[in-house]
């Protein structure tokens, strides 16, 4: 039986299946990432949903784990030389469960290739996405200056033409299925079927990435994924 008392995040939510990997999340569009990607590799794990704030990812016990206070996060009792492993970022994740299933991520260069589409994913879509979603359907609508907004939307579509670039000779980002697409789906998913901005970002302009979307979408994996932590 693994022992994982070391760990404040584990006293706190207490693991039924201990020898399983703990998934602490939420399904945001960042917090799928990790539950697709374990539907996807097959690993067994054991999901956790954490409320936002201070019972929850701002509690002591999880920023013990993750001091940035955000999910997806993860602990392994069956690490690196069988030692547990706590990480957080998403990003870090999908090439660790990557790394240690030999799944979903290629090698030689083909592997660095997809990690800057994993990267792409990380530091353009995920943040600029968020952005357009907070100042068009959360708090920020109030606002009476519109240019942050219109900020965001102009940048929205200027990755979502990116992608659309990208995906003018592939289903895929890297050709063949890979984590690029798991971190990038759930973000893209959300510009339509959760921030309702598929009309201000012009998404009929962006007929491939809406292929690839819904070839995404049909994954069984996919569809587990997006409602897990239940």
């Amino acid at each position: 039986m693994a022992d994982l008392s070391a760990f404040p995040v584990a006293r706190r939510w207490p693991a039924v299946h201990p020898e399983r990997l703990q998934l602490y999340s939420v399904p945001t569009p960042n917090g799928v990432k990790a539950s697709i990607m374990l539907e996807e590799i097959g690993l067994p794990y054991e999901p956790h949903r954490l409320p936002f704030g201070p019972e929850g990812t701002r509690a002591p016990e999880f920023l013990a784990l993750n001091p940035n206070g955000k999910i997806p996060a993860i602990l392994d009792p069956d690490g690196p030389g069988g030692k547990p492993l706590a990480l957080f970022e998403s990003g870090a994740i999908l090439v660790y469960l990557a790394d240690k299933t030999g799944k979903l991520l290629p090698t030689g260069a083909a592997r660095y290739e997809t990690l800057e589409w994993v990267f792409f994913q990380a530091a353009g879509i995920g943040p600029m996405f968020g952005q357009l979603g907070f100042f068009h359907k959360f708090a920020g609508r109030e606002y009476e200056d519109k240019r942050p907004l219109q900020r965001y939307v102009e940048e929205t579509r200027r990755l979502l033409g990116v992608l659309e670039s990208r995906l003018s000779d592939s289903d895929w980002i890297m050709g063949d299925y890979s984590i690029a697409d798991v971190a990038t789906l759930g973000w893209v998913r959300a510009i339509v079927a959760f921030y309702e901005a598929g009309d201000l970002v012009e998404w009929h302009e962006f007929p491939r990435v809406q292929r690839w979307l819904d070839l995404g979408l049909a994954r069984p994996a996919v569809q587990r994924g997006l409602t897990i932590p239940e």
